[in-house]
C-alpha cells in the first residue's frame, strides 16, 4: 500500500467557540471531547495511516502544536506560517516542501470523527484515485437537510484500472443553501456534505495550483525557497508569505479543476464550528439536556452547560447555551450560535482582552495562569514541567515571592542555587538575575506574586530562549 503523509491544517481562531476559544487558544486546542483536544483526536486518527505527521500552525502556537504531538505520540516536523493566509497557501507551501510523488492527505484539526477504522479504510479508498492525478475529496454522507456545511454533487463513477476503484468525479460544489434547498439536495441524493479533506500528489497539486491560482503558488515559492530550520520547527520566510493571496483552496483550485474526485464517507463526522456542534457531542437527558463537566439543569429543557471548574446551574430555561470559563461566561440562544463571532469582534473593539487572550498562557516550560492582579501587584499560577526551567531573567521594576505549592524547585538567584520545596517560599528582589526550574519528577507548582510600581512583560529581561520567546528583550523599549 503505498504511503499517506497526513498534513493536519491547525490555523483558525475558532471565534464562534468563544469565551473556550480564542485567539491565543484555539478550538483545536482546547480540550473538548472527554480530556483531549480536537487536534490529538485528529492526530491519533491520522496514525492509523502514518505515524509521521506534519502540522501547519501559526507562529504563536507552536508550543501547543508540540504538546499535543507529544500526547498524541505522532512525530514529524511542524510548519509555522508567520501569517494567516488560508488553506491554499498552506497546502501549497506543504506541497513545495515535499517530494513530487509524496501522496499527501490533508485534514483540518477541528472535525470530531469516532470510527478511526472506518475513517482510515474510506481515506485508502481514495489512494488508487489520487495515484491517477486525481485531486480526492471526501463526502460525508448527510443525515439531515444541514445549512451550516457545503456540499459536493457527484458526477459519474471513476473509470479507474483497478478493480477496487472508488468514488465519483466532482460534478459542482454547493455553497452552504439555505433550509428548502438543503432539504431538495438531500432527497436528490448523490450529494455530499463537503468535510475538507484532500488527498493529492505533492506533483498534482502543484501542477493544479500553476494552472489556477499562479500567484499563490509563486509566492510559497518565495517563502519556502529557504526555510529556516529550528528542531521540529520549519519556519517560512515572512515577506515573502505575508504578500501572498489568502484563499482557500475551494476557491482557488478545487471549484475550477476537472480533475477532482469524491470519495463518500459514511461514519459519524462533526465539523466542530459552534457551540450547538459541541453540545451534540454530550449525551442528552430525558428533558434534552446536554451537561459537560460541573452543571446542573433544573426545571430546564434543551439546555447545554459547559462547566469545567465551578458549578453553574439553569433554572427554568429553554433553548440556551450556558458557556462558562474562569474569566467570561457566554449565555446564547441555541438559534444565535453564529453570532458568537460578532461578540468576539465587539468586545475587541470595547479593548476587552478576554476577547483573544487567555487566563493561562502556555510555554515551553509549562504555564502560568493570571489569578488576579491590581495597581501594584499580579498574582500568578506556575506549572512547571518535570526537568523544565525558565529562562534566565532580570526585572528592572518588579520583585517576585514565590511559594512552592507542589514539587520542588531549584532557584537560582544572583549565582547563589537553593532548593525550594513544597510550603516553603523565596522572595527575588528588583534587579537579582534569577532561573526557576523543576528539580523533581513531578509538575512543579508555584504561586508567584509580583509587586512593584511597573509589572507588564516588556520589564523581563531575558539572557536565553529557555521560554521561546527569544532573547533579546533588553533591546525592549519599556514603558
Amino acid at each position: 500500500m503505498t504511503a499517506v503523509h497526513p498534513v493536519v491544517l491547525c490555523g483558525g481562531s475558532g471565534t464562534r467557540l468563544w469565551p473556550l476559544s480564542r485567539k491565543t487558544l484555539p478550538k483545536q486546542f482546547v480540550p473538548l471531547v472527554g480530556d483531549k483536544s480536537l487536534l490529538v483526536l485528529t492526530l491519533e486518527r491520522l496514525r492509523k495511516l502514518n505515524t509521521e505527521v506534519t502540522c501547519v500552525a501559526s507562529e504563536e502556537h507552536r508550543f501547543l502544536v508540540q504538546e499535543c504531538v507529544d500526547a498524541a505520540q505522532v512525530t514529524g516536523r511542524q510548519l509555522l506560517e508567520p501569517v494567516a493566509r488560508n488553506t491554499a497557501a498552506a497546502m501549497a507551501a506543504v506541497a513545495l516542501l515535499s517530494k513530487p510523488d509524496q501522496l499527501l492527505l490533508f485534514a483540518p484539526a477541528d472535525h470530531h470523527i469516532p470510527d478511526v477504522d472506518g475513517f482510515a479504510e474510506t481515506i485508502r479508498k481514495g489512494i488508487p484515485a489520487a495515484l491517477r492525478g486525481h485531486l480526492v475529496t471526501f463526502g460525508v454522507e448527510p443525515t439531515f437537510p444541514s445549512t451550516a456545511y457545503g456540499y459536493i454533487r457527484q458526477g459519474t463513477k471513476l473509470d479507474g484500472p483497478l478493480a477496487e476503484e472508488a468514488g465519483h468525479t466532482v460534478a459542482s460544489f454547493i455553497e452552504k443553501p439555505a433550509a428548502a434547498r438543503a432539504e431538495q439536495l438531500l432527497l436528490e441524493g448523490g450529494n455530499f456534505w463537503n468535510a475538507g479533506i484532500l488527498l493529492v500528489q505533492a506533483k498534482v497539486l502543484v501542477k493544479a495550483l500553476e494552472t489556477h491560482a499562479p500567484d499563490i503558488l509563486e509566492s510559497c515559492r518565495a517563502a519556502t525557497a529557504a526555510v529556516e530550520v529550528d528542531g521540529d520547527f520549519l519556519r517560512m520566510e515572512r515577506s515573502a508569505f505575508e504578500h501572498c493571496r489568502s484563499q482557500s483552496m475551494d476557491y482557488a483550485v478545487l471549484e475550477k479543476s476537472d480533475q477532482v474526485a469524491v470519495i463518500p464517507f459514511r461514519g459519524r463526522w462533526t465539523d466542530v464550528g459552534s457551540w450547538n456542534a459541541v453540545a451534540e457531542l454530550h449525551d442528552l437527558d430525558s428533558n434534552g439536556n446536554r451537561i459537560s463537566g460541573n452543571g446542573f439543569a433544573m426545571s430546564s429543557a434543551n439546555t447545554f452547560i459547559h462547566a469545567p471548574i465551578r458549578p453553574v446551574v439553569t433554572l427554568g430555561t429553554k433553548d440556551l447555551l450556558v458557556i462558562d470559563t474562569p474569566d467570561a461566561l457566554l449565555v446564547v440562544h441555541n438559534d444565535c450560535v453564529e453570532q458568537v463571532k460578532d461578540v468576539v469582534a465587539l468586545l475587541t473593539a470595547k479593548g476587552q482582552s478576554q476577547a483573544v487572550r487567555h487566563r493561562r498562557v502556555p510555554r515551553p516550560w509549562g504555564a502560568y495562569d493570571s489569578i488576579d492582579d491590581g495597581e501594584r501587584f499580579a498574582v500568578k499560577r506556575l506549572t512547571v514541567k518535570p526537568g523544565a526551567r525558565l529562562a534566565l531573567r532580570m526585572h528592572h521594576h518588579r520583585a517576585e515571592h514565590w511559594v512552592v505549592v507542589k514539587g520542588a524547585a531549584r532557584v537560582t538567584c544572583d549565582g547563589d542555587a537553593q532548593l525550594v520545596k513544597e510550603n516553603e517560599s523565596i522572595y527575588i528582589p528588583v534587579g537579582a538575575v534569577y532561573r526557576l526550574e523543576n528539580a523533581g519528577k513531578t509538575t512543579l507548582e508555584v504561586i508567584e506574586v509580583q509587586t512593584g510600581s511597573y509589572l507588564a512583560d516588556d520589564d523581563i529581561v531575558r539572557f536565553d530562549d529557555e521560554d521561546g520567546m527569544g532573547s533579546d528583550a533588553s533591546q525592549r523599549k519599556l514603558a
